[in-house]
């Protein structure tokens, strides 16, 4: 008996040895595959916590005004630091409560979703944690296979070993579906209640936590009665996890949510063109592909100013009759620093996305002429030069080919005209005649100098603007002669930030001196002139159309060929251009549709000067202001009585007296083309002077 028992207790032993050995390698198997595990998931990486991403475009206010989608879809990525507190703790409370004390998987709950499915004989109650849910939204479809599980349970511990709780949570936060295309609860907040994430009420939040529990069923645009139910779900979670009172609990259920129906935030899709030319600005510049551009969940903050770019677009629409043919492109910017601040491109960008402010190449007519005349007086010319205004043939190209420039309705004085007359006559044989005394070469410099980059042919008409350009460059290089002779690269983005908010971009203005700032002033102040009927002659001054519509200083130049016409100028705080036309270069012969550009110019101009107190233009230090005869260029005297305030680069200014009486030899102004007897704004202030 003793024998027998002994046996037993040597068998009972050797199976207690066994079973401790195989518990023993068991363990280190375990261990093993931990540590394998873990060494795969370190050796692996971390993986990205990005998905596609909705690039936002902010104007220099801060005003959203437009976004790139990712598949129509809408996501948004802002840092838990923006998220009020009560969408994380409602999220946290009914998705996975012990968040915080777990390393990815929630091993009670797991244990608990076992009994509870053995018992109903279902599939009734989910485990996962915040962590399996987001690698399953980064990385994986949604289809129940024990080989995406498996990936997913790989991927929960590679974003455990990675980042830490708050990174992860924040990345879920950011890509968790809320259906109608809505991902992320920055965009949830905006399409829903039409506000910012850090702006959720109790309220709200909890309702917004319900949702990515079925977006089909909860969606308080499907059904708000089931809803309202999930809602009292997750306040009941929030309640249980003791982060609220049921006193708190029933006042939000008894509080009313009002939903705006996909209201966003700020302003979307403001200046389609101009947004255009930013996306272009971000390949080219930047060096971004397209995807990143669409999906990266880049904010891209530009210069446009959302209150003159409406001041530009209304004007266009109200004075551009509805049935007329007339295209447009517009460039408004900023002559301190080259920042764009409106652009329109076409008068309907669906219809034809192409940017003629920017992409066409069009003939701009006597809006070249200032160029011209800069470079007349880095020559010698002063605002006094005298040159004879007459029906003139040129030879140029060793005498093979000839030219006869003509004025507008082949008027001419037929007698010497001043530089300060010309521009403002726009006078074309004065210009065709100064070009020819420059020189080859001369124009084209200037003009490249102002930044100017289009293919300018070197012929004597080129004076009269027979290269084409875009308007963008135009009012580029007006901005240029404006600010003094710094050359600023026109400019659409200040910054760029990542979804992450850092800044991968930012401009750094690099202005180039190109001008003579005593010779760009005396040229803006001769682009004053174009308004001044002090300088009537054998025509009326240019901009007699609309000067008594102007009530500040403006500088400016007008242009016009049979297919197109322009209108550019600037005070000291704005310049501005515009191109009208004919897509396909049809001759303009309805005269109102040749007004277009002044009326758009000046209307515009008024409206966005609204709120800015008149400024004169500043005069140089190396400049002196002299009263001249208009019409002789020379120092007023009782025969010559009638006086204009002219700048001229000092020690150019005349000292010679004019000794004729220019009332008898006044030149009849042709009645078509006399100055209106009303007299403007422009036409009061040259009287002070």
């Amino acid at each position: 008996m003793e024998l027998i028992t002994n046996d037993r207790l040597k068998i009972a032993f050797k199976i207690l040895r066994a079973c401790l050995f195989i518990g023993l390698i068991g363990c280190a198997l375990v261990a093993v595959g931990i540590l394998g595990v873990l060494s795969y998931a370190k050796t692996q990486g971390a993986p990205p916590l990005a998905v596609p991403l909705s690039t936002l475009f902010y104007a220099e206010d801060g005003t959203l005004i437009g976004e790139e989608r990712h598949q129509g879809e809408t996501r948004y990525w802002v840092s838990l630091d923006d998220m009020s507190e009560a969408i994380i703790e409602a999220t946290v409370s009914i998705e996975d409560r012990n968040f915080f004390d777990h390393h990815g998987f929630d091993y009670k709950r797991i244990g608990g979703a076992v009994i509870a499915d053995i018992k109903a004989m279902a599939k009734v109650q989910g485990a996962s944690t915040i962590t399996q849910q987001y690698a399953r939204n980064l990385f994986l479809e949604h289809e129940k296979t024990w080989n995406r599980k498996l990936t997913e349970a790989l991927y929960t511990i590679r974003l455990e070993v990675s980042y830490s709780k708050k990174e992860i949570l924040e990345g879920y936060l950011n890509t968790i579906y809320y259906g109608h295309g809505v991902y992320g609860v920055e965009a949830a907040a905006n399409y829903y209640f039409g506000k910012k994430a850090s702006e959720l009420s109790l309220a709200e939040a909890s309702m917004l936590a319900g949702i990515p529990k079925g977006p089909t069923h909860y969606s308080p645009y499907v059904n708000e009665e089931k809803a309202k139910q999930r809602q009292n779900v997750v306040l009941y979670s929030m309640i249980e996890k003791g982060v609220i009172s049921k006193k708190a609990a029933e006042q939000v259920l008894a509080e009313e949510l009002i939903f705006t129906g996909n209201k966003m935030v700020g302003h979307e899709d403001i200046a389609p063109y101009f947004q255009d030319v930013v996306k272009k600005e971000l390949q080219t510049k930047l060096k971004l592909d397209q995807k990143t551009i669409e999906t990266g969940g880049l904010r891209v903050y530009t210069t446009l100013d959302p209150k003159i770019q409406k001041i530009a677009e209304e004007k266009a629409v109200n004075i551009i009759e509805e049935d007329s043919e007339i295209q447009l492109g517009f460039v408004a910017m900023d002559p301190k620093n080259g920042e764009v601040r409106a652009l329109i491109g076409g008068r309907d960008f669906e219809e034809s996305p192409f940017n003629r402010a920017t992409q066409a190449k069009r003939q701009p007519g006597s809006t070249f002429k200032p160029f011209l005349y800069y470079a007349a007086l880095e020559k010698g010319y002063t605002p006094s030069t005298q040159i004879r205004s007459e029906l003139t043939t040129f030879s140029y190209d060793n005498d093979r080919s000839k030219y006869t420039p003509r004025n507008y309705k082949n008027y001419y004085a037929n007698d010497s005209i001043t530089l300060a007359q010309a521009i403002a006559l726009s006078d074309n044989v004065y210009a065709v005649k100064t070009h020819l005394f420059l020189g080859d070469g001369e124009l084209v410099d200037t003009a490249k100098n102002l930044g100017v980059s289009s293919n300018l042919k070197d012929v004597p008409s080129l004076a009269l603007g027979t290269s084409g350009v875009s308007v963008l460059e135009m009012v580029n290089a007006y901005a240029t002669i404006d600010n003094g002779g710094d050359l600023h690269k026109p400019i659409f983005i200040t910054r760029v930030e990542n979804y992450k908010g850092e800044v991968i971009y930012e401009n750094s203005p690099e202005p180039k001196k190109v001008l003579d700032e005593d010779l760009a002033f005396v040229t803006t102040q001769l682009m004053t002139g174009m308004f001044d009927e002090k300088l009537n002659d054998y025509t009326a001054v240019t901009g007699t159309t609309i000067s008594d519509k102007l009530t500040r200083f403006y500088a400016g130049k007008s242009g016009s060929t049979d297919t197109d016409s322009w209108m550019i100028g600037y005070s000291p705080q704005l310049a501005a251009g515009i191109w009208t036309g004919y897509d396909k270069n049809e001759p303009m012969t309805i005269v109102k549709e040749k007004q277009y550009a002044k009326n758009i110019w000046s209307g515009f101009m008024e409206e966005a000067h609204q709120d800015i107190a008149p400024t004169p233009f500043k005069p140089t230090e190396g400049v002196v202001g002299v009263y001249v005869n208009p019409d002789t260029g020379l120092l007023p005297t009782k025969d010559c009585p009638v006086s204009r305030l002219t700048y001229y680069k000092a020690g150019t200014e005349p000292t010679e007296y004019c000794s004729k009486n220019v009332d008898d030899v006044k030149k009849e102004i042709p009645k078509n083309d006399k100055a209106k007897e009303k007299k403007g704004f422009f036409k009061r202030m040259f009287d002070w002077f």
